[in-house]
């Protein structure tokens, strides 16, 4: 048949095609799927059946209708469901007989955002993109009845757009009444939502902005894809009005596209455009026996941290802390349903040129879910959530950076060039886990399950080795506790490493590029980190007792070495060793995992945790004074206490420091800059020249 005489095809007798289609189609297994799928309709109480655009391949009369005129199609189909239906369930089929429909999966010709033009309007397509903002869910008018004073009723169904026509005359021949009243209650509605699809960043032309189209969406395909969900949209392109100022209502030539969606299809992970798999991340099976047999291996943690970012020579410790906290620990929920975070905090500080940006971007690629955002743009909205105004003048919620990558992780570059109301805004989220916004009359608490890693550079350039982290970072102490690891990064010249790392960016600029055999690609390491986040590992006796055993060492008051450690560091302890074996794909919690999460937590005090003054350990350093310090300043302030007397007598600055050194906590010189020091800090005044009293 020609494609003339295609489109000739009646309405009924297309109806009759499209049932021969349903009924008769087999797949490879013999099975008639579609009578099947007609057949579980009414147990699952479901209005549609799905449908593959690879079966209709058989049937090139309907295919050919599909790219001409979808709308006459989806109608055919319906109708063929609703004549199938009849003959099995004739009393299903009567109750929903508006709202039967096909779904259409797996249509062949996908356009970018990009691609949608007004040549594509009225035809049918498939995009890919990120939801990145959907309304709330609100009732369309399908089928208006409107009352006349006589008690006459009017129908009018509204088949496509928005506005509805008012009725001029009564549908009662006899009845001259020309003002008419909804009946809501006779009339049928449906759910409706608008989503707003991007561009996914992947596919963005360098240097352009993201394009972006509203999508309409019905029935029960509402609240479906969420703020944050990539998804794959089949739909018909649609246009409609735009009001210009200064135009008549109605009367403007500018539209705007828009698609009426038909089916989404969720994008697994970060895979290729070609290969459209269903599910949020799926893992085949063959997939899955290479990642258990890949967990096997004698070397596998190595081989992990090898292939994280192998562009990046070294730094280790700072890999495998990152592979952690991409697979996390679990959450716990207690019995008075308070939870128990489960995410892990890593913060990189230190000097610039060592890789800091490109572990974070390269985390942000390769976890299941993973966003990379850099300081200066980012503000407390853009992190947590906002809310706008929409075109019609609803409230709508705009999920920001921590929203979108619920149960992922979220990479925050420049950390320290935020703004400080804005970084404020993490508080919350990386203990509470959650982000509240109160704000236009929407008082709401959005889940931000997520991993934070951040990374800031020192304040004065380089990181000051003499001064405590406090005084490098710009950052306030209750975010700084928040972290479970703090890396400081240095960059020492030492022969033997800047040989290394030299070879290694040259070849990296040969056509040899960084080949490493026990590299695993980045693609099998993606899917099996989100393989390994499913484990559920519980603690083993031997582990617990290694885990007091330090907590208690630590919290020793009577040693000389006793740290302020604080049960968040506990807590952190415990969910570096409970990811730990969640990476290894065990279901126990042994006792090297809780080793190897002491030697992190022991490294990273090493690192951050040394007061500079005493070159001992103090994790009082993260919580803003030293002990050190915080000793030396009672015993100065007891020292001009007990000069002054009860009369605040005013204290000779001679006199002072001689006291001061004959507590052997000072030499003469410091106990002179410590007078200036407090003096600074408006701790005690001059009250004239030479003397002091305190404030």
């Amino acid at each position: 048949m020609s494609s003339t005489q295609t489109s000739t095809f009646t309405d009924s007798a297309l109806s009759d095609k499209v049932k021969e289609f349903l009924t008769r189609f087999k797949d490879r297994d013999g099975t008639y799927k579609y009578v099947d799928a007609i057949d579980e309709m009414m147990p699952k109480n479901a209005k549609y059946i799905i449908v593959d655009y690879n079966d209709l391949v058989v049937e090139p009369q309907i295919e050919i209708i599909f790219s001409k005129n979808p709308d006459r199609l989806f109608d055919a189909f319906g109708r063929a469901i609703k004549e199938a239906l009849q003959t099995r369930f004739p009393e299903y089929a009567e109750k929903i007989k508006d709202e039967v429909r096909v779904r259409l999966i797996n249509f062949p010709l996908e356009r970018s955002l990009r691609q949608i033009t007004a040549e594509t309007i009225g035809k049918i397509t498939s995009v890919s993109g990120m939801v990145v903002r959907a309304s709330e869910v609100k009732p369309l008018a399908k089928e208006l009845v409107f009352v006349c004073p006589d008690e006459h009723q009017t129908k009018i169904i509204q088949l496509k757009g928005m506005d509805v026509k008012m009725p001029i005359v009564c549908d009662n021949q006899s009845c001259k009444n020309r003002d008419f009243e909804l009946n809501p209650e006779a009339s049928k509605f449906i759910d409706f939502q608008i989503l707003r699809l991007q561009e996914l960043p992947e596919d963005l032309p360098p240097g352009q902005l993201p394009h972006y189209i509203d999508v309409t969406i019905r029935q029960d395909l509402v609240d479906n894809a969420r703020p944050g969900d990539r998804i794959i949209l089949t739909g018909v392109v649609r246009v409609e009005q735009e009001s210009i100022a200064g135009v008549q209502r109605g009367h403007s030539g500018l539209y705007r596209l828009r698609i009426e969606g038909n089916n989404i299809e969720f994008l697994s992970g970060r895979s290729s455009k070609t290969d459209r798999k269903i599910g949020r991340e799926e893992i085949s099976p063959e997939e899955e026996k290479l990642i258990k047999s890949l967990s096997q291996s004698s070397d596998v943690y190595q081989r992990l941290i090898d292939s994280f970012a192998p562009h990046i020579q070294g730094q280790l410790l700072i890999k495998e802390a990152i592979l952690l906290l991409i697979v996390g620990s679990n959450q716990r929920l207690l019995g008075d349903g308070s939870k128990i975070r489960g995410d892990i905090n890593i913060f990189l500080v230190g000097d610039p040129g060592t890789a800091k940006s490109e572990m974070l971007k390269f985390c942000a690629r390769i976890a299941p879910r993973g966003l990379y955002t850099s300081g200066r743009g980012s503000t407390a909205a853009g992190l947590t959530a906002a809310v706008v105004r929409d075109k019609t003048g609803i409230m709508m919620l705009e999920a920001g950076a921590v929203v979108l990558g619920d149960q992922g992780l979220v990479s925050i570059d420049e950390f320290d060039k935020m703004k400080p109301e804005d970084r404020s805004a993490l508080h919350e989220v990386m203990e509470q886990q959650s982000a509240s916004i109160a704000k236009g009359g929407i008082v709401a608490t959005l889940n931000a399950r997520t991993s934070i890693l951040a990374a800031a550079n020192p304040m004065y350039g380089k990181y000051d080795p003499f001064k405590n982290i406090t005084e490098n970072v710009n950052l306030p102490i209750p975010l700084l506790t928040r972290f479970d690891l703090i890396f400081v990064v240095r960059d020492i010249p030492s022969k033997e490493r800047d040989t290394k790392i030299a070879k290694h960016i040259i070849q990296r600029n040969t056509s040899k590029g960084t080949d490493k055999k026990s590299v695993i690609e980045v693609d099998l390491l993606t899917k099996y980190l989100s393989y390994a986040k499913r484990g559920v590992p519980e603690l083993t006796p031997e582990a617990e007792t290694k885990i007091l055993d330090y907590y208690l060492q630590m919290r020793n008051v009577e040693s000389e070495d006793m740290i302020t450690v604080t049960p968040r560091q506990l807590e952190g302890i415990i969910r570096l060793s409970t990811a730990r074996a969640r990476l290894l794909m065990k279901d126990k919690v042994e006792e090297e995992d809780a080793e190897r999460a002491i030697f992190l937590i022991q490294s990273m005090l090493q690192d951050a945790g040394v007061d500079v003054n005493t070159g001992k350990v103090d994790l009082g350093v993260l919580q803003g004074k030293p002990r050190s310090e915080v000793s030396k300043m009672q015993l100065f302030m007891d020292v001009l206490k007990s000069l002054e007397g009860d009369n605040r007598v005013q204290v000779e600055e001679r006199i002072f420091v001689q006291e001061l050194v004959k507590s052997e906590k000072f030499t003469e010189e410091e106990a002179r800059n410590y007078v200036r020091r407090m003096l600074r800090e408006a701790s005690i005044y001059e009250s004239k020249p030479g003397h002091y009293n305190r404030v």
